[in-house]
């Protein structure tokens, strides 16, 4: 149950003063809610920066370009002309130095003259600029008198937005949520306390969203990187729960002679790599140890993970015991299947596929197969947790790209069975200190080789004014027989403002009409069955170029596509340009991987596709989209920050992550129930960062 100083910062927003409806709309839109947001999101949405109005000059001591506050006499108003309601109104002002002209545009009769009335003295704050030699400020963001100026802040914090929600009325509503903010108690250790010299979590938030110097909001200073240290302690003791939760019923002996694994390595076409053998032994290690398997494996673009998962589950198919795979998409679970259902033939290893689409009597009859033990490795989605779902004997947990999980769904295939082992895929190379955010202190095994026979990939760079160039000679590659896919951003002309991007109905139709039916189409959009006829005709060459987005990513192997384009290639971050070029090089001859960008090219896009360029090591490119783009991008999940983070950047606060660590290991060892006034302070903690799932473990086991 939540503590109950907490209930005031999870009251909904709309039990404040100015937010009824119409705003709760816009909050929750800014916030990210599909519900009413709370007090404490709001709290927790922190200014991105600051204006600072404490440069008070005279009118010609202004310097242009920067934010003043200018005390003014307003002389005379020069409304637009009868019919121009598109002209500006201008409002000149003096002091004794000099002249600025106040330019508004739009405005209502009467709305500026009354702000502004002439012969009164006025305070004006904004951006000056320079125009036919007169200062100018264009619509100023403040004009108040001399009781507003006195009430004026000289530092203003600057929130990112949404459209349609005023940064005024955003200030109005975090002031008052300010003003609820109970007195918590302290859950940061002392000696970390004095050791970062962290103020409190209610002066952090004061300060940051009060604030008296610029930096006051620093992501690197004291307030902001107590409350990333909040978060990341939150995580980690979340993580650390999991563990032992995880840890806690002694492990079995989970591996038998060899037996099945060998005839699955001997069925393969190619010998393994060294690291898929030391990581196949390490995992057949643990898997005979008493203490129960946590073990991240973390590979690069076709390094060969869903074989080391495959022996994984033949070793525990060796001892008469059950695995399954949770992936997080139909499409790669499916993949997976494709992959693994050969091998396991040739070893008669038994293996059935789980998704939502199994229904009805299909359904039925691999629930029943799966708890009389007619099945060794059950391979699905989220459908694989269902209550349905019995296994006779699970000893062993496939979960691929854990971090899009929920700690819940990740708890509940183990619960399938007593002492489950534990295995995390990760189709994309994360780098350490974002392992550690998100795996916490697992053992880790790398596959850095790809297997023997795949060619290199060649990529290259294009302006897309040479699209021209680009579509004859994909028409040369179909003449020669070649299957190419064409990677496109979006499913259908966005409506959002912006650069125009091409759009894969817009695409499908413009090549259609060049290559006929040799052109296929598969998008998120359309039905599971509708991807895998549009994937398996494409396999199969009935279709030779490919329309797709992104849904391709990850999970999709057809080894004789041989040619990628990517549109818009400046706008997809380097990990998802390196996990969509996985997608070719996966056969025998060598592959083509062309990158169209729109001009002009930031720098940062300029950078990124440099990189794409000159290194195909999925590992190097990781560390590099890092320091580019931010975390969201590493995994996959979001343009910028930590995934499930609000506050914390792993770029700034990775020291942050390991302290919490290691303050989340110390305080389970000492209290692992989280008892008395401290452990009453960290609960409130897991509360106010969502972790409280992990809350729900302290009584289990």
């Amino acid at each position: 149950m939540r503590p109950e100083v907490l209930n005031p910062l999870f009251a909904p927003i709309t039990a404040m003063s100015g937010i009824g409806p119409k705003q709760d709309k816009l909050f929750r839109f800014l916030l990210g809610r599909s519900e009413t947001p709370r007090i404490v999101d709001l709290l927790l949405h922190l200014p991105a920066s600051v204006i600072d109005r404490r440069d008070r000059p005279k009118i010609n001591e202004a310097e242009i370009g920067a934010m003043v506050t200018l005390e003014v006499v307003v002389e005379r108003h020069r409304p637009p002309p009868p019919g121009r309601s598109r002209a500006p109104h201008l409002v000149y002002c003096t002091d004794d130095t000099g002249t600025v002209i106040l330019t508004y545009f739009r405005t209502y009769p009467g709305q500026i003259e009354k702000l502004l009335p002439i012969g009164e003295k006025r305070y004006v704050s904004g951006n000056t600029q320079l125009f036919d030699g007169m200062l100018q400020i264009t619509h100023p963001d403040r004009v108040v008198d001399e009781e507003g100026f006195a009430k004026l802040s000289g530092i203003d914090a600057v929130y990112p937005l949404t459209q349609g929600l005023a940064i005024t009325a955003l200030r109005k509503a975090i002031a008052q949520a300010l003003t609820r903010l109970p007195e918590l108690p302290e859950w940061i250790g002392a000696d970390v306390m004095r050791r970062c010299k962290f103020p409190s979590f209610d002066q952090a938030l004061q300060r940051i969203h009060v604030p008296q110097e610029i930096t006051d909001i620093l992501p690197d200073g004291p307030f902001w990187s107590r409350l990333a240290y909040d978060e990341l302690l939150a995580g980690q003791l979340a993580l650390a729960l999991v563990r032992a939760q995880l840890r806690r019923p002694a492990g079995d002996r989970n591996a038998g002679d060899g037996g099945l694994r060998r005839k699955i390595i001997d069925a393969l076409p190619y010998a393994l790599t060294p690291s898929q053998q030391q990581a196949s032994a390490a995992i057949a290690d643990d898997l005979t140890q008493p203490v129960r398997m946590l073990r991240l494996l973390q590979g690069d673009v076709g390094s060969g993970k869903t074989v080391v998962a495959l022996l994984a589950a033949a070793a525990v198919a060796e001892v008469g015991k059950q695995a399954a795979l949770m992936a997080p998409t139909e499409i790669l679970a499916r993949q997976h299947v494709k992959t693994i259902a050969p091998l396991a033939e040739r070893a008669g290893l038994r293996i059935a596929i789980l998704t939502g689409r199994e229904k009805g009597r299909e359904r039925k009859d691999i629930l029943a197969r799966v708890e009389a033990g007619e099945i060794d490795f059950l391979v699905g989605t989220h459908a694989v947790i269902q209550g349905d779902v019995i296994f006779r004997s699970l000893a062993l947990a496939v979960v691929d790209e854990q971090h899009r999980f929920g700690v819940r769904e990740r708890l509940a295939l183990t619960n399938k069975g007593s002492a489950v082992d534990v295995l995390v895929l990760s189709a994309t190379p994360i780098p350490r200190t974002l392992v550690l955010t998100y795996f916490g202190d697992m053992d880790i095994s790398e596959l850095r080789e790809k297997p023997a026979g795949r060619q290199p990939i060649e990529t290259r760079t294009f302006s897309a004014s040479r699209l021209t160039e680009i579509i004859d000679g994909v028409g040369r590659a179909v003449d020669n027989g070649k299957l190419i896919y064409w990677i496109v951003p979006l499913v259908e002309e966005s409506e959002i403002d912006g650069p125009k991007l091409t759009n894969a109905e817009e695409r499908f139709n413009s090549l259609q009409e060049r290559f006929g039916d040799k052109v296929g189409l598969v998008h998120g959009r359309m039905r599971g069955p509708e991807k895998d006829s549009a994937m398996a005709r494409f396999a199969a060459g009935e279709t030779q170029i490919l329309v797709a987005t992104t849904v391709v990513e990850v999970g999709v192997d057809v080894p004789a596509a041989t040619i990628m384009v990517i549109e818009n290639a400046e706008r997809f971050g380097l990990a998802q340009l390196h996990q969509l070029r996985g997608r070719i090089g996966r056969g025998s001859e060598a592959s083509t991987c062309l990158l169209l960008y729109r001009e002009p090219l930031g720098e940062i896009a300029k950078k990124r596709l440099q990189v794409i360029k000159e290194s195909t090591d999925g590992f190097r490119i990781a560390e590099e989209d890092l320091k580019l783009r931010g975390e969201g991008d590493v995994l996959g999940t979001r343009q910028s920050g930590l995934p499930g983070y609000r506050i914390a950047r792993s770029e700034i606060h990775a020291q942050l992550i390991t302290q919490a660590r290691d303050e989340a290991l110390r305080i389970l060892q000492d209290n692992p129930r989280l008892t008395g006034e401290r452990g009453d302070a960290l609960r409130c903690l897991l509360y106010l960062y969502e972790r409280d799932e992990a809350i729900s473990l302290l009584g289990a086991g």
